[in-house]
Formats: C-alpha cells, structure tokens, sequence
C-alpha cells in the first residue's frame, strides 16, 4: 500500500509540474515591447520591396530601357520615381529622396547616377552596368537622329514651338515630383526651414549647388544629431 500511494503522489506531481514548466517558458519570453526589432531583410520583405540579388540583370536592364525611352522633357526624375517606387518598389520614397541627393552631391547628370545607386543596390556592380546602359542607350539613339533634324529644321516655328512646349511640360513634372516627396518627407518646420534656405542660396544668391548643398547639408546634419545619450540596455 506505501509503494502504491508512493506510486500514486508520484504521477500525481507529474502534471502538477507541467503548467509549471509552460510559466517557466512564459516568464522567460520578452514582451512584445521589449524584442528587437526586425532586420533590415525582414522589413523589405513585409514592406513588398524586392531585396538585393532577387531582381534579374535583364528586368533592370528593361526597367530602365523603358525609363530611357518615355521619359521625354527633362524629366526623368518623375519617371524614375514612377518607374522605380510606384511601380516596381524596388526602393521607397526616403531612400529615392537619399539617392537623389547622392547623385546631386557627385558630378554627372542625375538621373545616370540614380540608374548606378538604384542598380548596385540591386545587383552589384553588373546591375549598376545593366542600369545605366539602359538608361542611355534610347536617349543616345533618340538625340542622335534628333541632332541630326534640329540643325536642318530647327528654325522653324513649328519645331521651336514643340520644344517650348515640351520644357514646359518638364517643369509640371519636377515640381510633380517635389510635392509628392515633399508630402512624405518634409514633416517637420525646420525641414521646410532648409528648404527655403536651399532655394535662396540658389535661386536668390546664385550660389554654386554644390555650395549650397554643402552648407545647408551640414546644417541639416548638424541641426538633426542625436541628443543626450544613448540608454542603458536593461541587465538581464
């Protein structure tokens, strides 16, 4: 009978012990405040946007091939932002914005500096080679046999009218694209605040853009550092 009842309080304790072990488990878990964020792949995963090495040299080469060709009008800005962040989502619109100033802050023309970043973020070195050769090549096709006409017809008023009209167009389109980035970006006053500055160093001023950008870039650096220090981590 001792053996029995020994028996017994032993299987009894065994179940008692189990919820035991589950809040063992469950005060070990960190709460969902407290776990670490997701990294950088996850969140472009969740976000829809297309991760390094997914994206096929051949569909940045046609991606771009098709920015080359429709975007008419100086405006390649729109049609990069349209092409690359409405469209494909390959980036967002803050690191489009970062891109942007990159290729501003280097020599070159803009637009083939954002196919290099856009491409190299993608795929390399061979996606930046596949971006900006389709960036170019339609343009450098286009503006050979236009080159040819404009010094055969370009005096007349038909011809100086369509490019009036077509300059034109491509003004609606930068300030298209500055108020759609503006809208997503500029969410604070002093934000607004470096904006003016910008515009009266070049606008106002005639300051050199790379002045500019250097003098009002540090500003915003420095006007945006981090304060105070960092937190202790917790101790376990």
């Amino acid at each position: 009978m001792t053996d029995r009842k020994r028996d017994h309080g032993e299987d009894d304790a065994v179940p008692e012990m189990l919820p035991d072990l589950g809040k063992g488990k469950d005060r070990d878990r960190l709460p969902p405040h407290g776990q670490p964020s997701p990294g950088p792949r996850v969140s472009t995963a969740v976000s829809g946007q297309a991760t390094a090495r997914d994206v096929p040299l051949w569909e940045i080469f046609r991606a771009f091939l098709r920015i080359g060709v429709t975007s008419f009008g100086g405006g390649v800005m729109a049609y990069l932002r349209h092409g690359l962040v409405d469209q494909r989502r390959w980036i967002d619109d803050t690191t489009f914005v970062q891109m942007v100033a990159i290729s501003q802050s280097l020599p070159g023309l803009n637009s083939t500096n954002m196919a290099v970043l856009v491409g190299d973020r993608l795929r390399g070195a061979p996606g930046a080679v596949a971006a900006i050769c389709g960036l170019c090549l339609p343009g450098g096709l286009i503006m050979l046999v236009i080159g040819v006409l404009h010094g055969q017809h370009g005096q007349r008023p038909a011809a100086m009218a369509m490019l009036q009209g077509v300059a034109a167009a491509a003004v609606g389109l930068v300030l298209a694209v500055a108020v759609q980035l503006g809208r997503k970006v500029l969410t604070r006053l002093d934000d607004l605040g470096f904006v003016a500055l910008a515009v009266i160093g070049v606008n106002l001023l005639h300051l050199p853009v790379l002045v500019v950008l250097g003098a009002v870039g540090g500003l915003a650096v420095w006007w945006h550092r981090p304060r105070g220090s960092a937190p202790a981590p917790s101790a376990r």
